[in-house]
């Protein structure tokens, strides 16, 4: 038998891979699938069943594209609806994979077709519970994403809680659990940055799985401090209901390079948003005007999802070269694809060129210290459990999720401050900003980072918001 986990950082998500005997299972694949099918061709298997454990909102599964490359069966839990072929399994229905078994556990409460795969080895143990969203490390999957008609989000908690309770509990402690997300994802509140645990650790460690812990108690910490989830959400959730166009065909129609003139007339004649996805210290030195900057150095897709509210959206690159087919994936993964092309030679072209460009003044938090006495408006664009935690006195907090809609808190005229904790998120606030008319902004170089070591008076109190 082998287990093995394909983690993808940047999505903060594990897709299973599990083969026995000649048959092979795939559980909540990557979009792009190439390589669960080298995998299984290169040990003589065949993909046989493709386990889907809810209707993913955080990225675009490859459910439907391994199904037409392999002739694999689609599995989804009760109630699941789609617009392709699928089984729609019963609770405790078993798929028999090479020797071994993986039972569908339908687990309502992050979704109402949520479920998990208990598999059991040839002698018929229970060795590991592919957790899907039910269950995270430290966590548990929010209960939000699902309301419909009457069901509330406090519904689909109390229907967590039940899901725990009756299928996951009771399995034994040294079963191993493989959720779907890992900390970063914003399918939970707190997740842990391990991949890989037990229920008897859970028991012990997630307070979600408390001993003697009421359906009241679980449904008012589960809801308590959900934030609004990410735009792009439901807009994944409709193509993994519905199909999607194959990733090779994303790839063909995207990957061109554009000479200067002709990156120019794109974004002269066209809606295209230009995209810049180079490390924040080159694109603070220059960048083309009006462009934003999610570089690929952190969370990138999700960021894009968060921030760029039409997956339609057609999108003109900026990347480091040798990275342009890379970025057109990792924007596929959560449903961005019409990418029009990219800058040939990156943005080193359009400098040659002698085109305008544009920069962001930064500041370093020792150079800061001296003007605090000015009282200077500060603006933190970190999460709201980070600045409570600490921040600097005088900051408001204007989370980088939600900048969009605050715009208009920002002053025109006089300068003002922005940071985040290492500077990724504060250079992409800058730039939006800077594309909304904002040019009177100074990113604090380093972030909260850097401003912990200087004598800048700082609280963990929490302050009033700008996010109302």
């Amino acid at each position: 038998m082998i287990i093995k986990q394909i983690y993808t950082g940047c999505l903060a998500q594990g897709a299973y891979y599990i083969e026995s005997n000649g048959e092979v299972a795939i559980i909540d694949p990557l979009r792009e699938v190439q390589d669960y099918i080298d995998s299984a061709a290169k040990n003589n298997a065949k993909i046989k069943y493709i386990f889907e454990t809810h209707f993913h909102a955080d990225f675009v599964s490859g459910h439907v594209t391994l199904a037409e490359k392999t002739g694999g069966k689609i599995v989804y839990g009760p109630t699941a609806k789609t617009s392709f072929d699928a089984i729609i399994a019963e609770d405790h229905q078993v798929f028999k994979v090479g020797d071994i078994t993986i039972t569908l556990l339908h687990t309502p409460g992050h979704t109402m077709e949520s479920s998990c795969f208990l598999l059991k080895d040839k002698q018929g143990k229970d060795h590991a519970l592919f957790s899907g969203d039910t269950l995270f490390l430290g966590d548990v999957g929010r209960p939000d994403l699902a309301q419909k008609g009457d069901i509330t989000e406090k519904d689909l908690a109390g229907f967590l809680f039940d899901s725990l309770r009756n299928k996951v509990m009771t399995l034994a402690d040294d079963v191993i659990v493989y959720p779907a997300h890992g900390a970063g994802s914003a399918c939970g509140k707190n997740l842990s940055k391990e991949t890989v645990g037990t229920i008897g650790n859970q028991k012990e460690t997630n307070y979600a799985l408390r001993a003697n812990m009421t359906k009241e108690e679980f449904v008012k910490e589960v809801t308590d401090g959900l934030l609004p989830p990410p735009a792009y959400f439901p807009l994944n959730v409709k193509l993994n209901k519905e199909g999607y166009q194959d990733i090779d065909d994303v790839i063909e129609n995207s990957a061109k390079p554009l000479s200067v003139e002709a990156f120019e007339i794109h974004a002269n004649e066209t809606d295209a948003l230009i995209l810049d996805v180079r490390h924040q210290s080159e694109f603070v030195k220059g960048f083309i005007p009006q462009s934003i900057f999610i570089g690929l150095g952190g969370t990138f897709a999700p960021w894009v999802g968060a921030l760029i509210k039409d997956i339609k959206q057609p999108i003109l690159l900026i990347t480091p070269e040798g990275e342009e087919e890379a970025t057109i994936i990792r924007l596929s993964r959560v449903g961005f694809d019409n990418v029009l092309g990219y800058l040939e030679g990156s943005f080193n072209s359009w400098k040659k060129a002698g085109k305008e460009i544009d920069t962001i003044s930064s500041i370093t938090a020792d150079a800061l210290t001296t003007k605090m006495k000015d009282n200077p408006i500060i603006f933190d664009v970190r999460k709201p459990g980070e600045y409570a935690s600490e921040h600097v006195i005088i900051a408001e907090n204007t989370p980088l999720d939600f900048l969009n809609d605050h715009i208009t808190e920002f002053p025109k005229k006089g300068d003002f401050y922005v940071h985040c904790a290492g500077g990724y998120r504060s250079v992409i606030a800058a730039s939006i900003l800077k594309a909304r008319g904002f040019h009177n902004l100074i990113d604090i170089d380093g972030g909260y980072d850097a401003i912990k070591n200087t004598s800048i008076e700082r609280s963990a109190a929490v302050c009033p918001s700008t996010l109302k």
